[in-house]
Formats: C-alpha cells, structure tokens, sequence
C-alpha cells in the first residue's frame, strides 16, 4: 500500500508539469506501472492534445493489460476536444487503475468511474486523495 501511494504522489508531483499550458484543463498527471517499476508517465498537454492518462500510454513499450495506472484525478467520461480518457481505458483493459479522487466536474462525478466498472476494469479511488486534492482543487470545475 506504501508503495501504490509513492506512484500516486510521483504522479501529483508530475502533474504540475501541465501548467501553465493545460489551462483550462485540470493539471492532471499519471504514471503506469509494470512488474513494480515505472514504465511511463504523462501529464495533461495543452487543450486538444492528450490528457495524462493518454499521454502516459503512448509511450508504453509493455502491453497495457499488464500495467497498473496511477492517475491523479478521475478519468473523463465525455468527448470534448478529446475522446473519452474512460472510454479509452474501458476498451484497452489495464491491469488496475488507482484514482487519486472523482472529478467534481459536472460532466463527470464519477461517470469516469461508471464507465470502467461497466468494462470490468478494476480501479481503487482515494490513494493520496487529500495530497492531490490540496494541489488540484483550485483548478477543479465544480458547476
């Protein structure tokens, strides 16, 4: 469990690496991890270019079936400028996915997570939720 939260917080500390340009999209960040070891990270681009998740798994060199994602903030469920992160993860099938916390947006509150359940991908929400939380808040849309 040590361990799962040391991903998460490489993946906060990796997030920040967003802004300024993902404005007005969250700084999210995620780290996939294979066999223990970190394989590939992302974080989110400007708008219209990939979110972290998207960005992390295009850089694997190992099948994603057998990865763990570790990503700061509740994948999307909708298509705006880019497809559905949920969707994406829905049909690629990751070992796990661990979620730091749900989006607040009101597009998504936990249609992200809805998502994934219906694919049959396993997630953990809540690891390092208050770390990411005091850093993602201010850039969170909630209404």
């Amino acid at each position: 469990m040590k361990e799962n939260l040391a991903f998460m917080l490489l993946a906060l500390e990796y997030s920040s690496l967003a802004l300024p340009l993902c404005r007005p999209n969250p700084p999210v960040g995620c780290v996939i991890v294979h066999k223990g070891k970190v394989v590939a990270k992302g974080f989110t681009q400007s708008p219209g270019h990939h979110h972290a998740e998207i960005e992390a798994i295009s850089k694997l060199t190992v099948p994603i079936s057998e990865c763990e994602l570790f990503v700061t903030l509740e994948p999307c469920s909708f298509q705006g400028r880019t497809p559905s992160c949920a969707r994406i993860l829905a049909k690629m099938k990751p070992k796990h996915v661990y979620i730091a916390m749900k989006d607040p947006h009101p597009r998504n509150r936990g249609a992200g997570l809805s998502i994934l359940k219906s694919a049959g991908v396993n997630y953990t929400l809540g690891i390092g939720e208050k770390d990411v939380n005091d850093f993602l808040s201010s850039y969170l849309q909630t209404s």
